[in-house]
């Protein structure tokens, strides 16, 4: 299979390697292929595709969205960046812990992590582009973000005075995302 999966503390969230084939003149690895995501029982139907290029000490992060609920599958495809996912589930007895991957373009994997959890990046390379699908299209409306620095969740971030956008910068902590109304959108459910 041209796919496996790699476990995190996280039951959620996990870690996606794609096979890589490499040849004298390269290498060629299938990233995606819904078939062998359903039989995973990985998300099995993207909508979007982003790119993103930023340099060194960026910050970008930690966003989400709850409509449509916007589950991404993230991957390093130049230079190496340090990816997160936060679990924000209303009442999880999980919230608020975090999975890291330090990711380059040599090394395949991907991270996912469902809607219910806040992604993001720190760029570690001079310059690093990332590649996200992801399982919902953007709605500037229904998007939010939690403070990358927030002592709650305690994230081991690989830099310490981050460049990072104004929105980024004046995100709210978890906590305060717990209390508002919307995050009801993201409640646990014991299955």
């Amino acid at each position: 299979m041209p796919f496996s999966i790699e476990s995190t503390a996280l039951d959620e969230v996990k870690i996606v390697v794609p096979e890589r084939m490499p040849d004298g003149r390269g290498f060629f690895m299938e990233v995606y292929r819904q078939d062998l995501f359903a039989r995973l029982g990985l998300p099995d139907r993207f909508l979007q595709l982003n790119h993103s290029r930023s340099t060194k000490g960026v910050v970008r992060g930690l966003h989400f969205q709850w409509d449509p609920p916007m589950g991404k599958l993230m991957r390093v495809v130049m230079g190496r960046a340090f990816l997160v996912a936060v679990d924000i589930r209303l009442g999880s007895p999980t919230a608020g812990r975090w999975v890291g991957l330090e990711g380059d373009a040599e090394d395949p994997r991907q991270l996912w992590a469902p809607a219910s959890f806040a992604r993001g990046f720190c760029v570690l390379s001079e310059v690093a582009e990332i590649e996200y699908l992801t399982t919902g299209t953007y709605n500037h409306a229904t998007e939010g973000g939690i403070r990358w620095n927030d002592p709650d969740i305690g994230i081991d971030w690989p830099v310490s005075n981050p460049i990072l956008s104004a929105k980024d910068e004046s995100a709210p902590t978890l906590a305060e995302w717990l209390a508002s109304p919307n995050a009801s959108q993201f409640t646990f459910r014991q299955d």
